[in-house]
């Protein structure tokens, strides 16, 4: 059998789902309200219940996201040589037998897709507490409104792609968040810088 070898630990595999079921329920709350979809009422409740739900869910989005920068920041902002190889082959996704460069603990594109949610995040938390708590204000409103709508398209398809390339594009990946651990061969192949630092 695989030795295996822990990536990810419990709390950080809590907060990370904290992180996406808040995205997933601001994301249908906010659309359903916004477009006024009697649909989702069967599922919570009145528009204004809604809002209500959509900014509590917000609360929660927001201290989530500000933990996970303890586990990824660091690691997403260090930069190297490999980094720039690995972008300039887009990471060996379009090559049949890709030579990527030796990666961390993240890949480079992982680090790029971390900081643009961290970005993005703070944008949507910003402009969402704005639009919730200062509704009187209008030169903040409009410019929030605009805010929270270019975050809002973006953490959308960034989180359509991240799905797909922890699960079907790069099989195994998923279960660092399920379980936090990975066979010590398939973290050799994905993270041979890391593998090495800890001491495998």
């Amino acid at each position: 059998m695989d030795k295996m070898i822990r990536k990810a630990g419990v709390f950080e595999i809590f907060n990370h789902w904290v992180l996406a079921i808040s995205c997933f329920i601001l994301a249908l709350t906010g659309y359903a309200f916004l477009f006024h979809l009697e649909q989702m009422t069967g599922i919570f409740g009145s528009f204004a219940q809604m809002k209500v739900i959509h900014n509590y869910a917000g609360i929660v989005f927001t201290g989530s996201l500000v933990i996970s920068i303890f586990f990824y920041l660091p690691e997403s902002l260090h930069m190297t040589g490999d980094d720039l190889k690995w972008l300039s082959m887009l990471g060996g996704y379009l090559s049949k037998h890709p030579h990527v460069p030796p990666m961390g603990k993240l890949n480079t594109g992982q680090k790029l897709a971390y900081l643009g949610l961290v970005v993005s995040g703070i944008a949507i938390a910003v402009s969402g507490f704005v639009i919730w708590l200062m509704p009187g204000v209008k030169k903040y409103i409009l410019l929030s409104h605009l805010a929270h709508n270019i975050a809002f398209d973006y953490i959308v398809f960034a989180v359509a792609a991240h799905i797909y390339l922890a699960t079907l594009a790069n099989p195994g990946t998923l279960r660092i968040m399920l379980s936090g651990t990975v066979p010590l061969e398939w973290a050799r192949k994905k993270s041979p810088k890391w593998v090495k630092e800890m001491g495998y």
